[in-house]
């Protein structure tokens, strides 16, 4: 069988004020900040971090009941998921969801920078939020 996977796109950071953790990022670490934007369909803010590999994705909430939310309100700042590149999205969630994975999406949503995204719920992966992404 030929894996759907083709690496970690990033890992997702939740933070509570995404100037304040693109200046630690950017300014106090020294990394190359890209990529910001607003998904206002999800309450999310978001900015890419390169780090010469694998990107980071810091995550902030704009209201209230955003996607994020609940895990900052309840965990505090920190690693949130971590984020798996797939050529097929719709592929990979049937043949996830034939082998009885628990997924939170069945159906893909809207990503960052135009992709389509994916959620495996946490309790179908030890404990790990995974998202997948497919790039269009």
């Amino acid at each position: 069988m030929t894996s759907p996977y083709r690496g970690i796109e990033h890992l997702g950071i939740v933070v509570g004020d995404l100037d304040d953790a693109a200046h630690t990022y950017g300014e106090v670490l020294g990394l190359t900040l890209t990529g910001r934007e607003e998904l206002p369909e999800r309450g999310l803010a978001v900015q890419f971090v390169d780090t010469g590999g694998t990107r980071l994705e810091l995550i902030a909430p704009t209201r209230a009941d955003s996607e994020v939310s609940g895990f900052l309100g309840k965990r505090g700042e920190g690693l949130h998921h971590v984020c798996l590149r797939v050529d097929d999205l719709d592929a990979t969630l049937a043949a996830l969801e034939r082998r009885g994975t628990r997924l939170i999406d069945r159906i893909p949503r809207p990503g960052a920078q135009g992709s389509r995204v994916a959620f495996i719920h946490p309790k179908g992966a030890h404990g790990v939020l995974i998202e997948l992404v497919e790039k269009r």
